[in-house]
Formats: structure tokens, C-alpha cells, sequence
């Protein structure tokens, strides 16, 4: 292969709505991650409340 077969080609900038578009979809993953993230801890912390409980029972 030779080296120009390797190189990207140039881009065009993006016009201000696919920028807005580009955007909000970033947001969305993040937001994602976000509640995946809260949901991960909120079950961590409920189980770990409950550990407690049963190991205060015995």
C-alpha cells in the first residue's frame, strides 16, 4: 500500500444544524451513561444496606 491510501480525507465543516444535530446526540449518550451509572450505585447501596441488616440480625 502506498502512504496516500493511509491518509484521511479532508472533512468539510459542518453546517450549523448537523453541528446542533452532532450535538445532541452526545448529550444523549451521556445521559445514558449518566443514568446507567446512578442505577449501578443505587444497587450497590441497596444491597449494601442490606448486607448490614442481615449481618446485624445474627
Amino acid at each position: 500500500m502506498r502512504f496516500y491510501e493511509f491518509t484521511t480525507k479532508p472533512q468539510k465543516p459542518l453546517t450549523p444544524q448537523q453541528s446542533k444535530i452532532n450535538s445532541l446526540k452526545r448529550n444523549v449518550e451521556i445521559a445514558k451513561q449518566a443514568v446507567d451509572a446512578e442505577r449501578k450505585a443505587q444497587q450497590i447501596s441497596k444491597a449494601q444496606k442490606r448486607i448490614q441488616y442481615l449481618s446485624g440480625i445474627n
